[in-house]
C-alpha cells in the first residue's frame, strides 16, 4: 500500500474555506459535454483565462500525453428490505470489492445491520449476509445470485442498483451515462471520476490527431476521496485507501512520450494522485496494481505531473487542497473567489480547470 509522508504544514483546513451560492451547485452536466466553461490558470505567468471546455484543444501540444482513468461507475446506491422483516427497508452504498462476491458496503441504518442478517434487495434478485463489522461501523457483505441467469455480479448491481450521486445533486438523472465518462471501462468506482466528463469522444480524438497520445490508468473512486477533512491540522488528515492500477503498457507509453519532451496532462484528481503513487525520484512511472493512500496537499513535490484538468472542489476538501499544491494556495483561492463572481458552475456536474 502507498501512502506518502505527511508534511508538516502551518496551513489549517479552515484556510481552504469559500463562500459558494447555492444556485451555483450544478444539477445537471452541460450539454454537450464540452460546452461547459473553462477557466486556464497559468502557474509560471500567474494569469487566468476563461474559455469554453473544448479550447483545451489549444493548450494540449504535439508530444503530450492526456492521462485519464477509465474506472467506471457502478449503480452503487441499493434500496431492500431485511429477508424476514420485509417492512423493515435498508439503503446500501457499495464502497469497495474486497473477495469475489465480498463488498465493504455502508448500510442506513447502521445500527440494523447486524452480523448474520440477510437483506434482500430487487424482488429477491440480489441477496447478501452481514458477514463483519469494520473500520467506522462499514459492512462486510457476501452476495448472492442466480449465476444461470446473470452472468455476473455487476450485471444484477445493473438490474437493481441505482447511480450514487453525490447529495448536493438533487435532481434526478435523465441518463445513468451522463455520470459516466465516455472511456469508462473498468466497473468499481463508488463516485465519477468527474474531470473526465467533459469530453466527448470526438474532441478525444482531435487530441489525438494533434499529435497527443491519450493513456488510461485505472483508480476507483471510494468515498475516501470526498470525505470531509474534520481535522484542525491538516496533516492530521487520514485518507481512505482506493485501488489503482498502471500497466506496464501505459508506464512505457507516458514515460516515453515525457522522454521525448511532452508533458505530462492528468484529467482529474484521480489520475494525478494514481500517477504520483507510482513515480520514483526521477518522475518515472512504475507498473504498478494495488492500493494507495496518498494525501496531497500544499508542500508536497509533484514528480510526474505537469498539467492538470480538474473540476471545481467542494470547500474544505481533500480535492482543493491537491490543486493547492499543484498551482499554489493563494492562486487556486482568488480564482476560486474569481469563479464565484462569474458565475462558474460548481461540483461534480459544474465547469473545469485547466492547470497549466
Amino acid at each position: 500500500m502507498i501512502v506518502n509522508e505527511r508534511i508538516p504544514t502551518d496551513l489549517k483546513t479552515s484556510d481552504f474555506q469559500y463562500d459558494l451560492p447555492e444556485e451555483l451547485i450544478a444539477q445537471h452536466p452541460a450539454d454537450p459535454r464540452d460546452s461547459a466553461r473553462l477557466m486556464v490558470l497559468n502557474r509560471k505567468a500567474g494569469t487566468l483565462e476563461h474559455r469554453i471546455f473544448r479550447d483545451v484543444l489549444s493548450y494540449i501540444r504535439p508530444g503530450d500525453v492526456l492521462v485519464v482513468n477509465d474506472s467506471r461507475v457502478i449503480p452503487a446506491r441499493l434500496y431492500g428490505t431485511v429477508a424476514d422483516r420485509p417492512e423493515a427497508n435498508m439503503e446500501m452504498l457499495l464502497l469497495r470489492e474486497r473477495d469475489r462476491y465480498v463488498w465493504e458496503v455502508l448500510v442506513k441504518p447502521g445500527k440494523r445491520a447486524r452480523v448474520g442478517m440477510e437483506l434482500v434487495f430487487g424482488d429477491g434478485l440480489l441477496r447478501d449476509v452481514v458477514e463483519d463489522i469494520v473500520e467506522e461501523g462499514n459492512r462486510m457483505v457476501r452476495f448472492s445470485f442466480d449465476e444461470t441467469r446473470f452472468g455476473s455480479l455487476y450485471e444484477v448491481f445493473d438490474k437493481v442498483g441505482m447511480m450514487p450521486l453525490p447529495p448536493y445533486i438533487t435532481e434526478k438523472l435523465k441518463n445513468n451515462d451522463d455520470y459516466q465518462t465516455v472511456y469508462a471501462r473498468e466497473n468499481g468506482s463508488a463516485a465519477a471520476p468527474t474531470a473526465g466528463l467533459h469530453f466527448t469522444t470526438e474532441l478525444l480524438e482531435q487530441v489525438k490527431a494533434k499529435g497527443a497520445e491519450v493513456v488510461s490508468v485505472l483508480l476507483h473512486v471510494g468515498l475516501g476521496t470526498f470525505r470531509p477533512v474534520k481535522e484542525e491540522r491538516i496533516e492530521d488528515h487520514l485518507m481512505h485507501t482506493e485501488w489503482i492500477s498502471v500497466s506496464k503498457e501505459a508506464a512505457d507509453r507516458i514515460n516515453a512520450r515525457r522522454a521525448a519532451g511532452g508533458r505530462i496532462i492528468c484529467v482529474g484528481t484521480t489520475s494525478c494522485r494514481t500517477l504520483e503513487s507510482v513515480a520514483d525520484e526521477q518522475g518515472r512511472i512504475v507498473p504498478y496494481s494495488g492500493e494507495t493512500g496518498i494525501f496531497i496537499y500544499p508542500g508536497y513535490r509533484f514528480r510526474a505531473v505537469d498539467a492538470l484538468i480538474t473540476n471545481f472542489h467542494l470547500p474544505q476538501s481533500t480535492l482543493l487542497m491537491l490543486v493547492s499544491a499543484f498551482a499554489g494556495k493563494d492562486f487556486v483561492m482568488d480564482a476560486y473567489r474569481c469563479a464565484v463572481r462569474e458565475k462558474y458552475r460548481f461540483f461534480s456536474f459544474g465547469d473545469a480547470m485547466l492547470i497549466c
